[in-house]
């Protein structure tokens, strides 16, 4: 076979891609992400005394459900449909993370589900968000307390 019926070959046999559909999913999908992001926003700021701080509330839930729906393998099936629609908002960040940890949780605590959450998210993103866990947690006990 010659390279130029090769290249016939393969542009014959190469599965087309729908655009205008692939748009449609990242924008619906996308856009349902955020509104359920803008949802847990309005409910925070309700609760919390400041902006800012019903925004790290509103991260924090967002990053727990994309956690959730991998742990679930809910996640991979919208972001097979949505595409970038899913992979940009903070729940595909929270997808990554989780699959890796996922992925090699049998070969350890450290060496497995850390070391390739450092790969995938870097080590200041990590120790971002366990440091605002422990942080919230330590403002809701002292809260509680007085």
């Amino acid at each position: 076979m010659q390279a130029q019926q090769y290249r016939e070959l393969v542009k014959k046999k190469k599965p087309t891609r729908n655009s205008f559909k692939n748009m449609f999913w990242a924008f619906i999908i996308g856009g349902a992400i955020c509104a359920l992001g803008q949802v847990f926003l309005d409910i925070a700021t309700a609760l919390e005394q400041t902006k800012a701080e019903a925004s790290a509330v509103t991260l924090a839930a967002m990053i727990l459900l994309g956690t959730i729906l991998t742990g679930l393998g809910v996640y991979d099936e919208i972001a097979e449909l949505g595409g970038a629609g899913a992979a940009v908002p903070i729940t595909g960040f929270a997808n990554t993370v989780t699959s890796a940890a996922m992925e090699f949780k049998r070969e350890g605590a450290i060496l497995g589900m850390g070391s390739k959450m450092f790969i995938i998210a870097g080590p200041v993103i990590v120790y971002g968000i366990l440091s605002g866990f422990f942080v919230a947690l330590i403002k809701s006990i002292v809260l509680g307390l007085f």
